[in-house]
């Protein structure tokens, strides 16, 4: 459990460190030395829609008691019709579309040829530690089937449910860095010698050949920052120095370290500040105190969910009701 609340809240926590970072050179965090002090149009500590979006896919797999992908894209689509801050170019085209959810991702792809971009990784904390029960296959399928809603191009799919078994593998005890391997020849034939490339032992974020924007650099720096640290903050540190997009780098490698570490290895001065909130849903702002709360009952709910059993917070059946998240607020 400790594991499964660390993914979820590394992750807000490495997104609200590396906000004030984005598009920046490699370093600044090191040379300035200031970590949620806000900056770059985000308050101190404020996650950005990286969070904002795995807060949406947990509560729907909450209240649905289990993956409903049109509920999913509603949310979606209401948050990025309350004006967030931050939203990327990809997903704002696919949610204002006015297209069906299971086509608009499809058609943004079959025009512009180009989706691969990191914005499903970013999204997938919430969403891995719920599907981690169900084992490999199942964490996998989901990860591709949420990633698709936003994403027509294949290769995020595979970079999310690359994600999605690491941190099941993670929050089994195990270790995802020798997970790697085996991971890889579950990837789709088409994507794996790439995803292999960006994954290898000798791989490093210099050698990426796309902005860390995209999917395979993106999720490549995270396993670095990984293998080349020897603890939470030190990993989530390295990854906002790279530069570049440094909220979703950062918050991927979150979600590894936490899954990893655990929520105790998350620095007090990381979570104390952090907040997050949710456009298109009034003034709903959730704190670490929430996202602890939303992932102990992901948790819980998965592994109910995987053993056939409903779940609800007191016992029963039914849909569940978030105390600090009222859908039609």
């Amino acid at each position: 459990m400790d594991r499964a609340v660390g993914a979820v809240l590394g992750s807000a926590a490495g997104d609200a460190l590396g906000a004030p970072y984005e598009f920046g050179p490699a370093g600044q965090l090191g040379a300035r030395g200031e970590e949620m002090r806000g900056g770059g149009g985000w308050d101190p500590g404020e996650a950005t829609d990286d969070t904002q979006m795995a807060v949406l896919v947990g509560a729907s797999l909450l209240e649905c008691g289990g993956l409903e992908l049109p509920d999913v894209f509603d949310r979606f689509r209401r948050w990025a019709a309350g004006d967030p801050k931050d939203i990327g170019l990809q997903t704002e085209i696919v949610l204002t579309s006015g297209d069906p959810w299971d086509l608009a991702a499809a058609l943004h792809f079959q025009v512009n040829a180009r989706a691969a971009g990191n914005g499903s990784l970013m999204r997938a904390s919430t969403s891995a530690v719920y599907f981690a029960p169900a084992g490999r296959d199942a964490t996998m399928d989901a990860a591709r089937r949420i990633a698709a809603l936003t994403h027509g191009d294949r290769a995020a799919w595979e970079g999310t449910a690359v994600l999605h078994e690491l941190v099941r593998v993670a929050l089994d005890g195990g270790d995802p860095l020798g997970a790697l391997p085996a991971t890889l020849e579950q990837v789709h034939l088409d994507h794996r010698e790439r995803y292999a490339r960006v994954l290898a032992p000798d791989w490093h974020p210099d050698l990426a050949t796309e902005f860390n924007g995209a999917v395979w650099p993106c999720l490549g720096s995270a396993v670095w920052a990984l293998r080349t640290t020897t603890g939470f903050a030190q990993a989530v540190r390295a990854a906002v120095d790279l530069g570049g997009d440094t909220d979703t780098v950062a918050a991927v490698t979150g979600t590894l370290a936490g899954a990893r570490y655990g929520a105790a290895a998350v620095p007090e001065a990381w979570t104390t500040p952090l907040h997050v909130p949710v456009p298109g849903y009034g003034d709903h702002v959730v704190d670490a105190a929430a996202l602890r709360e939303l992932a102990r009952r992901l948790a819980t709910a998965g592994a109910a969910s995987a053993a056939g059993e409903a779940w609800t917070p007191g016992g029963g059946s039914g849909t569940v009701r978030l105390p600090w998240w009222s859908p039609g607020g």
